[in-house]
């Protein structure tokens, strides 16, 4: 195998930026995982004939990318890290802070990526999975009697798709669908889409998850993609009435034509 070093990389980039991205390379070349120890600083300085602020520069950019991790002492040096789902989540969270997402927007991906998640597990989850998924149920089992438990209701039904989509074995697929969850509850909670109880969005999302558990427990791919599918649907339509009646609820007189 060739060694990396830092001459495919785009030249836009900065010398550190360009180490940063060959020490990348390098690791995935190398087959290395999270707790291994990267080389001296020596060694990274004789490998990619860069000087010393080069290469401290370039594993900042790695550090601050969450790749690697610096420790000192007895043992110290530099290790391959691996980033969490949730720092991943919250630094998507950001790029999107000031994209506006509408519920269309989110629904669009909770149609194309649930329904065949559910399809996917449907035979394959085990007991103590299924009663994962019907533990979440209780938090939601009766009607909100406040505004607050209504927002926690609805925080808590898309903990259950959140749960759903961690049973998958596609990380891609699990990681899309728990970030676009978290994403729906912070717009309910930041517009304060809950303040307007919905008794049809309450019990028809029951009664969805419901059926889906049943499906799943039995194996039956094909009702477990149509029940999400038909669930998802509808959630869209009555979130979107929800946003929508919010919206005009809150518009000033003069704006309201």
């Amino acid at each position: 195998m060739q060694p990396v070093t830092t001459r495919a990389i785009p030249e836009r980039l900065s010398r550190p930026q360009q180490v940063a991205e060959a020490i990348k390379s390098w690791v995935m070349a190398k087959g290395w995982r999270p707790g291994d120890r990267l080389p001296s600083e020596a060694e990274l300085i004789d490998r990619f004939a860069m000087s010393k602020g080069t290469i401290r520069e370039a594993i900042r950019i790695l550090e601050a990318q969450g790749l690697v991790k610096s420790r000192t002492g007895p043992g110290g040096g530099v290790f391959v890290h691996q980033v969490s789902e949730e720092r991943a989540t919250a630094l998507l969270g950001n790029y999107f802070y000031f994209e506006h997402l509408t519920i269309d927007d989110v629904y669009q991906i909770r149609k194309a990526l649930e329904p065949e998640l559910a399809a996917s597990l449907a035979g394959r989850l085990s007991d103590a999975q299924l009663r994962a998924l019907e533990e979440v149920m209780t938090c939601y089992d009766a009607p909100a009697r406040s505004a607050a438990e209504e927002r926690d209701q609805h925080i808590a039904s898309l903990r259950f798709h959140a749960l759903l989509a961690e049973m998958s074995e596609n990380p891609l697929m699990r990681f899309l669908i728990r970030f676009t969850a978290n994403m729906l509850a912070d717009i309910t909670v930041s517009r304060k889409l809950y303040t307007q109880p919905n008794q049809e969005l309450w019990a028809s999302g029951l009664d969805y998850q419901q059926r889906l558990i049943a499906a799943l427990r039995s194996g039956d791919s094909a009702a477990a993609r149509s029940i999400l599918a038909e669930h998802m649907h509808n959630a869209h339509r009555l979130m979107h009435l929800q946003e929508t009646v919010l919206t005009q609820r809150f518009l000033p007189e003069s704006k309201i034509i």
